[in-house]
C-alpha cells in the first residue's frame, strides 16, 4: 500500500510536466464470490452493482498512461445453499452480502496512440476502504417448516465481521477515442479474506454458521467502465 501510494505521489508531482487530465469515471460492476471447500449443495450467483468516481490521466511517452482514480464501487455476491430433501421438508438457506469501498486505484496503461483512437492494455492495483455494507442471512423452508426465517442477529454479525479493508488487482484493457473518451473492461479480484475468522469465532452469533462464512472467499469479477476526460 505505502509503495503504491508514493507512486501515485511522484505521478502527480510530475503532472505539471506531463500532459494530464482530470475526468470523471462511472460503470458496471458484476461480482461474485467462491467457495473454499467443494460443495455441490450450493449455488453461487453474481450480483450487478455499479461504481463512478474521478480519475486523473497522466501520459508519459507515447506508450505509457498512469491513471490513478478515486471511487466509490459496491460489490456483492449471492449464495444459496439447499438443504437435503427428506419426507417431511425441503430447506434451504440464501446469503446476500453488499460492500461499498472507497476505492482508491492506480491504472498503468500500455497502448498504442493512433491518432483517432488508442488501444491499450492496463494492470490495475488498488486499496480500498468499506464505508457501507449489509448483509441478508435467511433460512427457507417448505412442508412441515414453514415460512421464511430471516435471522436479524447473523446478519448484523456478519456485517460486523466483515474486513473493512480491501486490496487487490484488475487486468484487462480498453480503447480510448480523441484522447478524451475511455471505455474500458477488466476482471478484478479481491485478495485476502471477506470475512475476519477471528472475529466469527469471538461473536455468538455467528456459531451456527460460522463454519459456513469462513468458507466464502473475497470478491472477484468483471466491471465494465466508461471515463469522460477534460
Amino acid at each position: 500500500m505505502k509503495k503504491i501510494l508514493t507512486l501515485l505521489a511522484v505521478l502527480l508531482a510530475s503532472a505539471s510536466i506531463a500532459n494530464a487530465q482530470f475526468g470523471v469515471v462511472g460503470g458496471f460492476t458484476s461480482s461474485r464470490t467462491s467457495l473454499d471447500k467443494n460443495d455441490a449443495l450450493s449455488n453461487l450467483q453474481n450480483v450487478n452493482l455499479y461504481h463512478i468516481g474521478v480519475a486523473y490521466k497522466i501520459e508519459s511517452g507515447s506508450l505509457f498512461t498512469a491513471e490513478p482514480t478515486l471511487a466509490y464501487e459496491v460489490k456483492g455476491a449471492s449464495l444459496y445453499k439447499e438443504g437435503l430433501d427428506t419426507d417431511f421438508q425441503k430447506w434451504g438457506e440464501s446469503l446476500e452480502t453488499r460492500t461499498g469501498y472507497v476505492q482508491l486505484s492506480l491504472g498503468m496503461q500500455v497502448g498504442l496512440d493512433l491518432l483517432v483512437f488508442r488501444p491499450y492494455f492496463v494492470f490495475e492495483p488498488y486499496v480500498g476502504y468499506a464505508v457501507t455494507g449489509s448483509e441478508t442471512f435467511e433460512v427457507k423452508a417448505e412442508g412441515s417448516l414453514n415460512g421464511t426465517a430471516a435471522r436479524e442477529d447473523i446478519q448484523r454479525a456478519a456485517n460486523e465481521v466483515k474486513n473493512k479493508l480491501e486490496y487487490g488487482f484488475g487486468i484487462g484493457g480498453g480503447v480510448e477515442l480523441l484522447n478524451h473518451l475511455q471505455l474500458s473492461v477488466q476482471w478484478f479480484k479481491n485478495l485476502g479474506s471477506l470475512y475476519n475468522e477471528g472475529k466469527i469465532d469471538a461473536s455468538q452469533a455467528m456459531t451456527l454458521v460460522g463454519g459456513e462464512y469462513k468458507d466464502i472467499q473475497n470478491y472477484t469479477g468483471i466491471k465494465l467502465s466508461l471515463a469522460v476526460f477534460f
